[in-house]
């Protein structure tokens, strides 16, 4: 289990984000973190890397832009960033959370396996550091950033007060409403929408032929007592994840399903005659 309860006036935080370090969001969330804390640090992408996923830069070398005492630009992936704050910048002293976001647009269903922001999040609890990824629900071009400030808060410290198990990130989605339409906080599961993301074709102004990955066509859910159904009820969503993707069911299903592999097994040496012998001393093996 992960050290929890701690005292939030005494943690280290670190905030981290998808959208890039100007992104306001981030701005969002860094005040909510010095709300809770004097001491914050805020390390994130030098520009925006929506849908990234989890990956990371393995193929050149990243710099990074100091802007003040605990606040730098990394020219990486959100993974990049969580994994080098805790192993170079903040060297000192660990972070004792992560908090990244608040992404602009939801992190529901499907989303959290493309989500740069969940990505960051889930780079911490690999690392065995707490961590929650944020977002909020775009409906159009409308964002109500004063929904997250309004109740983030609140759900970090009651999400703190509580031990979680080693490899446990969380996912919190904050309805696109006003804090005065907001219905109330609930705990979900992830979610699947019924249908997938569309694959756009079309021509750009020189006629040539373009194919963009797009959105989801609706955000209907397959069950409603998910992710994706208590956002539609105005609600906040809190969503446990991990990073373990193993069915387990399935896993259970297939026990012994290879048991007579056509693959030759060694055949067991032979015992000498001593081993033989002693096994009649009568101690037990």
């Amino acid at each position: 289990m992960l050290k929890l309860p701690f005292d939030l006036k005494r943690a280290r935080i670190l905030v981290t984000n998808d959208d890039g370090i100007h992104a306001p969001g981030l701005k969002v969330l860094e005040r909510i973190a010095k709300s809770l804390s004097p001491d914050v640090w805020v390390i994130a992408p030098e520009s925006e890397h929506s849908g990234a996923s989890h990956s990371l830069t393995l193929r050149r070398p990243l710099q990074i832009n100091k802007i003040n005492s605990r606040k730098f630009a990394v020219s990486g992936t959100p993974s990049d960033c969580t994994l080098i704050a805790v192993n170079h910048i903040m060297t000192d002293r660990r972070p004792d959370i992560v908090l990244s976001g608040v992404n602009r647009g939801a992190n529901l269903g499907e989303d959290v396996l493309y989500s740069g922001t969940v990505a960051a999040a889930m780079e911490g609890a690999m690392l065995g550091i707490p961590a929650i990824a944020f977002s909020q629900v775009r409906v159009k071009d409308k964002l109500h950033w004063e929904t997250a400030a309004a109740f983030a808060p609140q759900v970090i410290r009651k999400l703190v007060s509580l031990p979680w198990p080693k490899g446990v990130l969380m996912s919190v989605n904050f309805p696109g409403v006003a804090p005065k339409d907001v219905t109330g906080i609930e705990v979900g599961r992830q979610g699947r929408r019924m249908s997938h993301v569309e694959v756009v074709h079309a021509r750009d102004p020189f006629e040539r032929e373009v194919t963009w990955i797009g959105d989801f066509p609706t955000d209907e859910p397959e069950h409603p007592e998910t992710d994706l159904g208590i956002i539609l009820t105005k609600a906040v969503s809190v969503t446990p994840l991990h990073f373990d993707l193993t069915h387990g069911a399935m896993l259970r299903r297939m026990d012994g399903l290879f048991e007579k592999s056509s693959v030759k097994k060694k055949p067991a040496a032979k015992r000498s005659a001593k081993k033989k012998s002693a096994k009649t001393d009568g101690l037990p093996r």
